[in-house]
């Protein structure tokens, strides 16, 4: 009976013959140790399409496992930038609500950032302008990843920070990359809005999004904590950088502890297929899930505009994404010629830092996900590129 078990596991799928090249991509994933165990799906018209999972049985790995498949509870995976999106819908909320105002400097939310100094040729000097609101939703901030300081400060790192407040106190130091406003560079700007919207919403930020957004979505399972027995339906981290191969938990490199309220809105939830797809629904239904307005279409307008152009327009975008432009953490496809891969113009979407991502198709009516996770030094397959080439030549 057990092997039974095994074998059921192994690989579950739900699809038509035509999504056999999507499978196969995600098989090669693993072949090629990419990826551990992955789940891939694809959502159109109001139904599931294709739904496959596919384990790899590999030792230190654990089987993908589906909420339709009982006793078992569905597999948890850390989203990372995925994280993102939730973020903006958030700030989008309170933007519609006015709240909080596209221009507002942040330095109304939080005192420390109103002083800050910027790079330039001459080296470093006074920002002439502040940072606003919507330079965070579109990463023209200035803030980076790591900073002058280094690693640990002005990081999303959960050992360091215990709250949002602690986190946000410690930027005032950091160096802007360049003027506010004055161009693109990925970073910590969700988690600086996490900070906003509890300050402007009065209340931490894990529990804004669980009433205003996991509640009405029925995304119980996303969160920024990990229970004891939600660490035993942990996605172990798949780890390939020459130096060091295999399955760990012992590299999260966040703690997801309960006792944290430091909820990095950029990096810091974990979710499930289930949950995540919810969301997608949201946002592939102009703003409304069963009947439930989230946010308005016109929201969704403003999040998907172009604010910021591609590689090489933008110094610091990110090389892959020819032909796209980018939103409010939303990678927007303006010319399908470029990217060749059979995807529609107006695609949207992103990824997160364990191989992670999803995309949402408003001309075919359609979403896609891909949960795994994985961290590799050097792979000659773009991920998200194949994935999107797999899936439109299934829906040809």
């Amino acid at each position: 009976m057990k092997r039974a078990v095994f074998i059921l596991l192994v690989v579950q799928t739900f699809c038509f013959s035509q999504f056999d090249e999507v499978k196969l991509l995600q098989d090669k994933l693993i072949h090629e140790e990419l990826t551990g165990s992955n789940v891939a799906m694809v959502y159109k018209e109001g139904k599931t399409i294709f739904f496959n999972i596919q384990n790899s049985g590999k030792v230190g790995d654990r089987n993908i496992s589906n909420q339709s498949y009982k006793p078992y509870k569905e597999t948890l995976f850390p989203i990372w930038s995925m994280s993102k999106p939730i973020t903006t819908v958030a700030t989008m909320i309170l933007i519609e609500r006015g709240v909080i105002k596209l221009n507002d400097p942040v330095s109304l939310y939080i005192p420390t950032l109103k002083n800050m100094n910027c790079e330039s040729e001459n080296g470093i000097r006074p920002c002439a302008k502040e940072i606003k609101i919507i330079d965070l939703l579109t990463h023209r901030s200035g803030l980076g990843y790591y900073g002058n300081k280094g690693y640990g400060y002005g990081y999303t790192n959960t050992i360091r920070y215990n709250t949002l407040e602690e986190f946000a106190n410690d930027l005032s130091d950091i160096v802007l990359k360049f003027e506010p406003g004055s161009g693109y560079f990925y970073g910590i700007n969700q988690a600086v809005l996490g900070r906003v919207i509890e300050v402007a919403s009065k209340q931490t930020f894990y529990k804004f999004l669980k009433k205003e957004l996991f509640d009405p979505l029925e995304m119980s399972e996303t969160k920024f904590y990990l229970t004891e027995a939600d660490r035993s339906r942990f996605q172990p981290l798949f780890i390939n950088t020459g130096a060091l191969k295999g399955f760990t938990f012992e590299l999260n490199e966040l703690s997801y502890q309960e006792s944290s309220q430091a909820y990095f809105g950029g990096e810091g939830l974990v979710s499930t297929l289930g949950d995540y797809s919810n969301f997608c629904k949201m946002l592939l239904n102009g703003g409304t899930y069963n009947g439930k307005k989230i946010i308005s279409q016109n929201s969704i307008n403003l999040m998907t505009k172009k604010y910021s152009d591609s590689y090489p327009s933008e110094e610091y975008a990110d090389t892959r994404k020819l032909g796209f432009y980018y939103g409010f953490s939303l990678f927007v496809l303006d010319n399908p010629e470029i990217d060749g891969t059979g995807s529609s113009k107006g695609i949207f979407g992103w990824s997160g830092y364990h191989n992670t991502h999803f995309w949402i198709d408003p001309e075919k009516n359609l979403f896609v996900i891909f949960l795994s996770r994985s961290r590799q030094s050097v792979s000659n397959i773009d991920t998200q590129k194949e994935f999107r080439r797999a899936v439109y030549k299934a829906l040809e």
